[in-house]
């Protein structure tokens, strides 16, 4: 059975459909739009520009599964449509204007997803951190003994950041500041979380994924690397925050869809870092669409429910 997944996010809208052969699944296509939902939030409410914006992306991928002849969709929202004011308004548009029915994820929900998603790729690793860092807010979840022991969701994101403290292309020392100030106003202090020291951090989310490509050609890793170091993650941080054109190219070279929202989401990423002791990240392929495809899809038809297996 083929099945599709549309996730609404802060900083892009994604289409995803998916081989299942019971509790095997494996990625047939894939396609995304860079909407930016997060910058077209005014005075806390999504505008009628950003919500034209979703619209078309949602009609344009109804038309992409029809030409694929995909029946069975599932579209859901996380922070681009939960923190905004205007929730209720915004999904009654769209739910008439496409047809679909969406399913909008709550805090808790989206980290449990996304943290699922990613320990079917590392089912091993019992013990550290999970962030997923998104366009408008970012989740963290500690585990030990491969179970969740806290979980929070922060209204920060790569996009947001970016939005109210940067006014040009790549933020300059004000800017930075601004989005420093941003980052220790919302995270906790370190004497409020728990955590297991020099742990690994597992992170999904488009700022690893476009972190991970720059390191490869940085450090000329293979392209299966999936692992940095703290001190790889802050080099790369320094690297694009010292020189404005270099920065530029070298972001326009590897992920330029990101060119805006790459520095404040690896200030992010940085201070997590930081925050929880990690010494490495690990990014991985899968987050919360997998997590999503598991738990409400896979093991919602089953009687029985183990572990799914994947299929890259």
């Amino acid at each position: 059975m083929n099945y599709s997944l549309i996730d609404i996010g802060s900083n892009s809208i994604r289409l995803t459909v998916y081989e299942i052969n019971g509790f095997n699944f494996k990625p047939l296509f894939h396609s995304k739009i860079m909407a930016g939902l997060a910058g077209y939030v005014e005075k806390g409410k999504l505008s009628d520009a950003g919500i034209e914006v979703a619209q078309s992306a949602l009609l344009e991928f109804k038309n992409t599964l029809l030409s694929l002849s995909v029946q069975n969709v599932s579209v859901f929202a996380t922070a681009s449509l939960r923190n905004i004011e205007n929730t209720e308004k915004v999904m009654k548009l769209l739910n008439e204007t496409s047809g679909f029915h969406i399913e909008l994820i709550d805090e808790s929900e989206e980290a449990l997803l996304g943290y699922n998603g990613a320990k079917l790729e590392f089912p091993d690793i019992s013990e550290g951190t999970f962030t997923d860092i998104g366009g408008a807010s970012t989740e963290i979840i500690s585990f030990s003994n491969n179970a969740p022991i806290s979980i929070a969701s922060y209204r920060i994101g790569s996009l947001n950041l970016y939005k109210n403290n940067v006014k040009k292309i790549i933020p300059g020392k004000k800017s930075l500041a601004n989005i420093s100030h941003a980052i220790m106003s919302e995270l906790p202090k370190k004497s409020d979380i728990t955590c297991t020291p020099n742990a690994p951090l597992i992170c999904v989310g488009g700022t690893a994924r476009a972190t991970m490509k720059l390191a490869r050609k940085i450090y000329q890793l293979p392209k299966d690397c999936n692992t940095l170091t703290s001190k790889q993650v802050n080099h790369i941080f320094n690297l694009l925050t010292s020189n404005s054109n270099k920065s530029i190219r070298m972001i326009l070279r590897t992920a330029p869809d990101r060119i805006h929202t790459i520095i404040p989401g690896l200030f992010i990423l940085k201070n997590i870092l930081l925050l929880y002791n990690s010494k490495k990240i690990i990014v991985s392929n899968y987050g919360i669409r997998e997590g999503f495809l598991c738990k409400k899809i896979i093991q919602s038809n089953k009687t029985t429910i183990n572990s799914p297996k994947t299929e890259n």
